[in-house]
């Protein structure tokens, strides 16, 4: 019987219905038998940071971040591209992570669902953030998966079985690392 693996979808995006929010929504559908999930929903909640705060006792949403990262195997992260970088809400989330152990040697992954030939700033500045914190980055996890709002089912779900088989191996991946 395989083991079950706990994985927390954390989305970048504050918009509703985010084709992010789309990508980590469609992971915890397909994820396989061995893998649970929970959706991060505490985003618009995090104080901004700021390092005097960073000291016990932390602000309550900052606590609530770091258990459910403690809490998981591993982390799969979907954010959008903003300014050419991660948009601020969700660098602040990760400036939170850096006080912290919770993320150090934790498998993580990215899936980037920006249309082709966009999204490299967000990329480059997360892997840039989560090297810093000592996550352990599954390059094999860290994927394009392109999703147009047009693909989006009336489930809310991405309706292309392609893109959803491949969100599926990402999960598996992450489990497996």
């Amino acid at each position: 019987m395989p083991i079950n693996r706990h994985v927390l979808l954390i989305p970048g995006s504050l918009r509703a219905g985010s084709t992010n929010e789309t990508v980590l929504r469609t992971a915890a559908a397909v994820a396989p038998e061995s893998v649970t999930t929970t959706y991060y929903t505490g985003l618009a909640g995090l104080p901004h940071f700021n390092p005097d705060h960073d000291t016990d006792p932390l602000p309550e949403p900052v606590v609530e971040l770091r258990a459910a990262i403690e809490a998981a195997d591993a982390l799969l992260i979907c954010t959008p591209e903003y300014a050419g970088t991660l948009p601020g809400s969700f660098k602040n989330l990760l400036d939170w992570t850096v006080g912290g152990i919770e993320i150090s040697d934790k498998p993580v992954g990215w899936i980037n669902a920006a249309a082709p030939g966009r999204g490299q700033g967000a990329e480059a500045a997360l892997g840039a953030v989560l090297r810093h914190t000592g996550a352990a980055l599954v390059a094999d996890a860290c994927v394009r998966v392109p999703l147009d709002r047009k693909d989006v089912g009336p489930d809310g779900l991405a309706a292309d079985p392609l893109v959803r088989a491949r969100i599926g191996e990402v999960l598996e991946l992450l489990a497996a690392g």
